[in-house]
């Protein structure tokens, strides 16, 4: 792979870092302030008002490859972009390049219909709703997605839904207007690959409860949220199927692929972050009579802080250059290895 950037990809990199530096550091805790103070399940006042910034300086959806819709930029141009972002918790969603809307938007832009991109896709490019993925179950081992038992019935113009998932992510914020849905159309079908299927799910349609919200670490991630959700008879029109029946597996290929590769470049924005704050602190601390990094056990940590953050980004550039190249299934291989 070739490992230079695009002249565009630098050029965003340069803009994007500007603005974090410009806006969003400097009001990260007037954010966590805001989330704090009120009602944590609404829209933090202060980033809302940062997208608006983001969005006037062509700084948005920057994520979408393959489209006329987002920036155009490959995965690998995206990587860095993305890494950037992921020094701050706040900074996805200011770009509007948060999931699970980045994967959902991706979802619609290569698997759904003209009316369904621009009922659900259009607001969700603008900035307007948010979305949620509801995939994960709570009584089977749905790690391995063929364990889903969520059923999706026909019965004439409309699919039935019945199941319970958890770890669906994006059902807390209050702007979550449509849900992408995958679940069991063929429980019998020879080809396990074959049973599963994904639909488009209205957030206020009838029988959709939220049972609880799901803490991680200790975080409930407010306003986006991860939920335990039941379906109890949700209907809803045919026309929601996407792609059609028994290809849930294809569409998961196509949307796990970047969602997962965009986790990783922000991790290793936030190992970046965390590397630099530990030098800094170990810059100030003193012990025994000189400062901490003057402790040769300091030198070697840091040495292999650096090495293991450098080899995650190059596997992870490797993986984004392999799906822009090869396409996300055949660089399933290496996207699982940057996952881990």
């Amino acid at each position: 792979m070739q490992f230079e950037f695009s002249e565009r990809s630098k050029e965003l990199a340069v803009r994007v870092q500007a603005f974090m530096d410009e806006h969003v550091f400097p009001n990260e805790e007037e954010m966590h302030h805001q989330l704090d103070e009120g009602d944590r399940w609404q829209p933090i006042p202060k980033l809302e008002e940062l997208k608006q910034i983001a969005k006037s300086q062509g700084l948005w959806n920057l994520f979408l490859p393959e489209s006329d819709r987002g920036a155009g930029l490959t995965n690998l141009e995206y990587a860095p972009l993305c890494e950037i972002m992921g020094h701050s918790h706040f900074a996805p969603e200011i770009f509007n390049c948060s999931a699970p809307d980045t994967g959902n938007m991706e979802v619609l832009e290569r698997y759904a219909s003209d009316d369904a991109k621009e009922k659900w896709m259009k607001p969700l490019l603008n900035g307007e709703i948010r979305s949620a993925f509801a995939m994960t179950e709570p009584a089977v081992a749905s790690s391995d997605a063929r364990n889903i038992e969520c059923r999706i019935e026909r019965d004439g113009d409309e699919y039935v839904i019945n199941g319970r998932k958890w770890w669906t992510s994006g059902i807390g914020d209050p702007r979550c207007k449509i849900l992408i849905l995958m679940g069991k159309t063929d429980p019998d079908n020879p080809d396990v690959y074959r049973q599963q299927s994904m639909i488009l799910v209205p957030r206020d349609t009838p029988g959709i409860k939220v049972l609880r919200m799901l803490p991680v670490f200790g975080y409930d991630d407010a306003p986006h949220g991860h939920g335990e959700v039941e379906f109890d008879n949700v209907r809803v029109p045919a026309d929601h199927m996407l792609l059609g029946e028994g290809r849930g597996f294809e569409i998961a290929q196509g949307r796990l692929g970047p969602g997962r590769i965009h986790h990783c470049m922000r991790s290793i924005g936030v190992a970046e972050r965390a590397l630099g704050k530990m030098i800094k602190c170990i810059k100030s601390r003193v012990a025994f009579g000189k400062t901490v990094a003057e402790q040769s056990v300091w030198k070697e940590r840091i040495a292999e802080s650096r090495i293991m953050i450098d080899q995650c980004r190059l596997l992870t550039l490797n993986a984004a250059w392999r799906m822009d190249t090869v396409g996300n299934k055949v660089a399933r291989k290496e996207i699982a290895m940057i996952k881990v």
